[in-house]
């Protein structure tokens, strides 16, 4: 049986010095020090925030336990936006509910994990980016140019807090373009897989996003030139590609 680590005591050092890490950016903005959580309204969103760059960058690793009291102690705000923040986070499937034990950290993906999610995007987006090419309008291609221009360059750090903007945009550049397909339920299946998370918390490297930003202004010429078939050819190309540097992976230890 795996043993469940516990998020508590000596253990929830990783959340410190995570949490710590963190703050450490918006103090070096002119922030004084103190609570690590501003008051304000967004308070949940903050919490949420800051719960997923620690797990998405390993501070806190997967398979850990979570205590709520515990982390609501350590970035100093009740245990209601901590809850709140678990269930979105249990949305998103990087954690679990355990029935009378609170949350756990879900695994990372195995190579099989890995292969089973691109032989689903292969199956669902380069037909999708055909469609899209068929259907583009100048106020999709506006779009579509536009989400390119919110990554300019790969990020260069190795965490989360560097790289979650190329991992946003991924996201919604790829949520875009199925949204110009127009088929809901292919949205819909993609959204529910949470690829884009799951991929990126294995690890990240500056090459990674440089050749996706590549691979992505590709499929974003093709699109917006209206060439079905060259949208098809270059979704499934940055598809493979993605695929082919994420197994590779597997054969080194993850860069963090």
């Amino acid at each position: 049986m795996k043993v469940i680590r516990d998020l508590s005591s000596d253990a929830f050092g990783s959340l410190s010095r995570g949490a710590q890490i963190v703050t450490s950016s918006h103090e070096a903005r002119g922030r004084p020090s103190g609570a690590l959580i501003p008051r304000r309204n967004s308070l949940s969103d903050e919490v949420y925030r800051r719960l997923k760059s620690l797990i998405m960058d390993g501070s806190i690793p997967p398979g850990m336990r979570i205590n709520i009291e515990n982390v609501s102690r350590q970035l100093a705000v009740s245990p209601t936006p901590v809850r709140e923040s678990l269930a979105r986070l249990e949305a998103d499937e990087l954690v679990h509910k355990l029935p009378l034990k609170g949350y756990r950290t879900t695994d990372l993906l195995d190579q099989d994990g890995v292969r089973e999610i691109y032989d689903l995007r292969l199956l669902l987006e380069p037909p999708s980016a055909r469609l899209a090419a068929q259907r583009m309008t100048s106020e999709w291609a506006d779009s579509l140019r536009q989400e390119m221009a919110t990554c300019g360059r790969a990020p260069e750090g190795s965490d989360y807090e560097a790289y979650q903007a190329l991992a946003s945009h991924d996201e919604r550049l790829h949520g875009l373009i199925l949204a110009v397909a127009g088929n809901a339920m292919v949205q819909n299946a993609f959204a529910r897989t949470h690829c884009h998370l799951h991929i990126f918390r294995l690890s990240y490297v500056d090459t990674f996003g440089t050749h996706t930003l590549r691979e992505h202004q590709e499929v974003v010429d093709a699109l917006v030139s209206g060439n079905p078939a060259d949208a098809e050819s270059a979704m499934r190309d940055h598809l493979s590609a993605s695929r082919t540097r994420m197994i590779s992976r597997f054969d080194r230890p993850p860069v963090r």
